[in-house]
């Protein structure tokens, strides 16, 4: 199974089938907490629905489209990360994640963006990696601003959350930029 090492505490692993039963109790545990800025729950409803959800982020990963982790912390998953496509041509690339409530507060997000912006640029070769955040989304905000990514712009009404639009804040890092120390 495909899984790095980010530190002593934190790993970022492809989930299988087996894993949908404690992914979806982690999902459900924290429906409330994650309403406010994840569109997907909805859909998101039982474990079959998020076997489905690692289904498709295995055959994403073996299709070298991308690929969606579990952010194991201490040995227990504590939320999602992972690069929603590869843009190959254009060696781009889009990160993505998602946090419990109670593992908030811990460097948990920041140090694993940290270690796959560095992936995207040495392992993977990319020339940028983008993060976007609904713009009332200071939590989400704070990585990339954390990381030194660039704002770019805001994309108007960009997601559709339930029963508003958002606006999304869009930040990007170059690999000229980066520096493993960020």
């Amino acid at each position: 199974m495909f899984c790095l090492t980010v530190d002593d505490e934190i790993k970022l692993c492809l989930r299988e089938e087996r894993h949908a039963k404690e992914l979806f109790e982690l999902v459900d545990a924290n429906r409330a907490y994650l309403r406010e800025w994840m569109p997907w729950l909805d859909i998101n409803r039982s474990v079959a629905d998020t076997r489905q959800f690692i289904k498709s982020t295995l055959e994403q990963y073996t299709a070298n489209k991308g690929f969606q982790t579990g952010i194991i912390y201490r040995g227990k998953i504590v939320g999602i990360i992972g690069f929603y496509q590869f843009d190959w041509p254009n060696r781009s690339t889009s990160l993505g994640y998602w946090l419990a409530a109670d593992a908030q507060g811990k460097g948990i997000i920041t140090r694993a963006c940290r270690y796959l912006v560095n992936y995207a640029f040495t392992d993977l070769s990319m020339n940028r990696v983008e993060i976007r955040c609904a713009t009332g989304n200071h939590k989400s905000r704070a990585i990339p601003e954390r990381l030194g990514f660039k704002i770019e712009g805001t994309t108007r009404q960009a997601e559709w959350l339930y029963d508003h639009f958002v606006d999304h804040i869009i930040y990007s890092m170059l690999a000229e930029e980066w520096q493993t120390e960020a």
